[in-house]
Order: C-alpha cells, then sequence, then structure tokens
C-alpha cells in the first residue's frame, strides 16, 4: 500500500498544507478524509515528516482514512455520517461512515 519504489521512499498521494489550510481555516470543515493511509504525502511520510497530519489534529478536526466505496457517491449533494466508539485514552477506531443522497434515475 506504501507504493515505495526501490530505495523505499514512499510514493502516496497526500494533502498540500494549501488546501488544508483553506478547509480549516475558511471553510470550516470540522473532518477531512482521504483514501490512503496517511494525511502527509508518501515522500514525507518515508522521513518521519507528519505535519500535515499534526495540522489538522492540533486544530481539533478528525480523520477519516481509507474509506470505501466512495465511487457510488455523487461528487456533490451527499450527506456523509460517520460515527465510531471512542475508547478511553485511544488515538483511533475503525469507523462506520455512509452516505445519505437522492439516488439518480438510470
Amino acid at each position: 500500500m506504501a507504493d515505495r519504489d526501490g530505495d523505499g521512499t514512499a510514493h502516496t498521494p497526500g494533502w498540500s498544507a494549501e488546501v488544508l489550510r483553506y478547509l480549516c481555516e475558511e471553510a470550516g470543515v470540522t473532518a477531512v478524509g482521504h483514501e490512503q493511509t496517511d494525511t502527509d504525502p508518501g515522500r514525507a511520510t518515508t522521513v518521519g515528516d507528519f505535519s500535515l497530519e499534526r495540522y489538522v489534529l492540533e486544530r481539533d478536526r478528525w480523520q477519516i482514512e481509507m474509506p470505501a466505496n466512495l465511487h457510488d457517491v455523487p461528487e456533490a449533494g451527499a450527506l456523509i455520517v460517520a460515527t465510531w466508539p471512542k475508547p478511553l485514552g485511544g488515538s483511533g477506531f475503525p469507523a462506520r461512515v455512509f452516505a445519505l443522497h437522492e439516488q439518480t434515475p438510470v
């Protein structure tokens, strides 16, 4: 899943600082989600740089990593619902995530 090259560098996608700043500071999102395992691009995580993940978490936002079946959700107009138990002292937990949207007639 890390898509590592011969030198061990991961080549997974990640957020940019500019986009996360916009989402957190201007758009006021509560959460961000991404299909890969980390907020930061693979080239950053390979060298231990998790600054973008820290940025999101320090602003009391939460993240959903690796959601499934996003191809079934329309590009706009859906409400994403996420829920999970919060174990005492835990840092994360598998989430149950689903989307509410109108069906498009076929």
